[in-house]
């Protein structure tokens, strides 16, 4: 039998204090805003260099997952004797129920629509629509299940706009899901490319699993080729600074996808990529849950 105790911390101590309590023997510590869903609830994120400092709140909720015999209060006195700090209020002490926690995670991942041909579907699925284009993916090492608005929403454009034979590129892969999406619209050749060497596995992995031709590599081996459309769902700041590099790989005629953009970064990354290259005419194409789409096409060449 497992329990769940749960302290209150403020964000100085949160971090250190979950720690020490991972070295005393708590097998798993989570953090989270104790005013979540209330008037002062803070948003906490960040994007690639520039993440936050301190990943708390100014009130931290821990819920520290422990085993059956583990002194709490005992552990959370040391703890704080350690950090110089008065002990965090105890909040509560439960018992965890033995339940099967792979069925249990498994059963957060239902089938995404994308649209009336195309879904997502974890393997342990069947899918809901057995004559639709059905990709099988489940969560793992790299992003993209299909379930976030950023990649719901590039996944929506390639739906209505990639056409057989069209050579696409999927800049920042992670699982592969846009450029499996890809291959089996009709897309061909697809490459992905990722930074994690373990994105670039996965993803192989997963084209594979859907039984389709997906080339994944790591940047440095993509060559210079050009591409029919180029799409990349990372964040808003390294979509900027990449502007030069996805720019050179769309293609005369071709279509550049961007998303990872929340709706207020839009005009701003529209702005750098309008500057480095005004022959590419963004905008933004579609918005979901405050996230959007930019898209746009290179002219044809002269």
């Amino acid at each position: 039998m497992l329990r769940e105790v749960r302290f209150l911390c403020d964000e100085k101590s949160a971090e250190d204090f979950g720690d020490l309590l991972l070295d005393g023997g708590a097998m798993s510590v989570t953090i989270e805003d104790a005013d979540r869903d209330q008037p002062d609830e803070a948003p906490l994120y960040g994007e690639p260099g520039m993440e936050p400092e301190t990943l708390a709140w100014r009130r931290s909720r821990l819920s520290v997952l422990v085993p059956e015999d583990f002194d709490a209060v005992t552990h959370a006195a040391i703890a704080a004797r350690a950090l110089g700090i008065e002990t965090p209020q105890l909040e509560s002490d439960s018992a965890v129920p033995d339940e099967n926690w792979v069925k249990l995670t498994q059963a957060q991942f239902s089938p995404t629509r994308v649209s009336d041909r195309l879904w997502i579907v974890p393997t342990w699925h069947e899918p809901p629509s057995p004559e639709a284009i059905n990709i099988r993916l489940d969560p793992g090492v790299a992003f993209g299940t299909g379930s976030h608005p950023t990649t719901h929403l590039c996944l929506k454009w390639l739906d209505a706009h990639i056409k057989p034979g069209m050579h696409v590129l999927d800049y920042g892969c992670g699982t592969g899901i846009l450029a499996i999406a890809a291959a089996k619209l009709g897309a061909q050749p697809v490459e992905g490319t990722d930074i994690d060497p373990q994105a670039v596995e996965s993803a192989g992995a997963n084209a594979a699993a859907n039984g389709v031709s997906a080339r994944f590599v790591l940047p440095g081996e993509l060559g210079d080729k050009t591409y029919d459309v180029v799409v990349a769902n990372i964040l808003s700041n390294p979509l900027k600074l990449l502007a030069p590099a996805l720019l050179a790989r769309v293609a005369p005629g071709g279509s550049l996808v961007l998303s990872g953009v929340l709706a207020r970064q839009a005009e701003e990354v529209i702005a750098v990529y309008r500057k480095a290259d005004p022959a590419v005419a963004l905008e933004v194409w579609q918005t979901e849950e405050g996230w959007v789409c930019i898209a746009g096409s290179r002219g044809p060449a002269r």
